[in-house]
């Protein structure tokens, strides 16, 4: 029966079969050493005589390898394996477009992205996405915990609605349709039913960013739930989350954080709030901008850092002309609202609030806008609210971008399996 390379050191003396690809082989005067790499680590097989094997294993050809596992304390994790027989499961792989035994990626951001079936093979490559499946155990775990029930939506709709024509139009049959920027209605409308929701999955964004923090497609992390005072309560079961998924990253993928050399921050048990107004003051802002420039974020996030000692701050009170239509207004004073935004290490990572949640509020603020409630994009979403839900919120968490705040990478694309953007639409 076949075991992971980092079950060898608990088997000495024993036969043993593993199986992976060849990730690196070296040849010396009287033995040669085969470094084998599976989804656990690095096996080492030393191969006394016949040597001419070597050859044919070239770097990522799969093989099976049976032999005695012996104790060597220059071995990886102690131990290897003595006595091999190896059986290749495929032809001769072809040379890698980077090399993979190297302990560095050698290889630039575009090389490793139009490579990617091969480059994500590396074992910092594929880092990213093991911090990343890591962090979506932690979310879910987290609002499992608290009676959350998790939920899909659709990602084909039939109206643009929260952001005009940065949609991805699509033809449905014959009729227009487009690709979901958000879950935001249909969650809203599962309060109505579960009264706490989340959902995993892909949101799409038709907009003409060419940056390093922004993708055309990324997984969004949503989360909905009743019965809330105003956003602080929100705020409180998002922090509740984001240590859920820092310790699941630091307990699940410890492997990973330690090839990236990233150490997991602690999200404090009061995460600093500051009001827009003072977010403004803190970054020597305009006063009259209606948000926070990403060199604002950074100021405030530097602030909470000095002040605080925290990687995170919250920035509640967004001017309302800046929020969707169905955001809460602040009761004291309606010019803004009952939202925030959660900086990480000064970079926006979490847009949350508190939502309307009576009928006549939405028709109001509709009007305001000079639309509808009846009119085809608000009818179905809508009809949730004509049948009562009770004050609720949420929030929505991009996932690369956590991830690519967490390990200091300079390009969100670095830690997306495939990304998509402006310019790049294979492999």
């Amino acid at each position: 029966m076949r075991i992971l390379s980092h079950e060898i050191p608990s088997a000495v003396g024993q036969s043993v079969t593993v199986a992976g690809w060849v990730h690196r082989r070296r040849r010396l005067a009287a033995v040669g050493f085969l470094i084998l790499r599976d989804r656990s680590g690095l096996a080492q097989i030393v191969v006394k005589g016949g040597q001419e094997q070597l050859d044919e294993l070239t770097e990522e050809t799969v093989v099976q390898v049976t032999g005695t596992v012996a104790a060597n304390p220059q071995a990886p994790g102690g131990a290897e394996i003595v006595d091999p027989v190896i059986e290749p499961l495929t032809e001769p792989a072809a040379t890698p477009p980077i090399e993979l035994w190297r302990p560095a990626v050698g290889a630039g951001l575009p090389v490793i992205l139009d490579n990617a079936p091969v480059a994500l093979r590396h074992p910092a490559v594929r880092a990213g996405w093991e911090i990343a499946a890591a962090a979506l155990h932690g979310f879910r775990s987290a609002l499992d915990g608290q009676g959350f029930t998790e939920i899909q939506t659709p990602k084909i709709v039939g109206t643009a609605t929260e952001s005009g024509a940065n949609v991805f139009a699509l033809d449905y049959f014959g009729g227009p349709a487009y690709l979901a920027q958000s879950p935001q209605f249909y969650k809203q409308t599962m309060v109505g039913v579960f009264e706490r929701v989340f959902e995993v999955g892909p949101v799409f964004r038709a907009e003409p960013h060419d940056t390093v923090r922004h993708l055309a497609e990324y997984v969004s992390l949503d989360a909905e739930f009743g019965f809330v005072t105003d956003h602080r309560d929100v705020l409180a079961v998002l922090r509740s989350v984001i240590a859920g998924m820092l310790s699941a990253v630091e307990t699940r993928a410890g492997g990973a954080l330690e090839r990236l050399g990233v150490t997991v921050p602690e999200i404090p048990v009061d995460v600093p709030v500051v009001h827009f107004t003072e977010a403004l003051k803190i970054a020597g802002a305009d006063p009259e901008e209606p948000d926070l420039a990403p060199a604002d974020e950074r100021a405030v996030g530097e602030w909470a850092l000095r002040e605080h000692g925290s990687d995170f701050v919250a920035v509640e009170g967004y001017p309302m002309v800046k929020r969707p239509f169905y955001t809460h207004p602040q009761p004291s004073d309606p010019r803004w609202s009952n939202s925030f935004d959660l900086l990480f290490r000064g970079v926006e990572l979490v847009t949350g609030g508190q939502r309307l949640h009576r009928y006549s509020d939405y028709a109001a603020a509709l009007a305001a806008r000079g639309e509808a409630p009846d009119a085809p994009a608000y009818s179905s979403y809508l009809q949730a609210f004509r049948h009562g839900m009770p004050p609720h919120g949420g929030f929505a968490i991009g996932l690369e971008r956590f991830v690519a705040r967490l390990t200091g990478a300079e390009n969100v694309r670095e830690v997306t399996l495939f990304p998509r953007d402006l310019h790049r639409l294979t492999p």
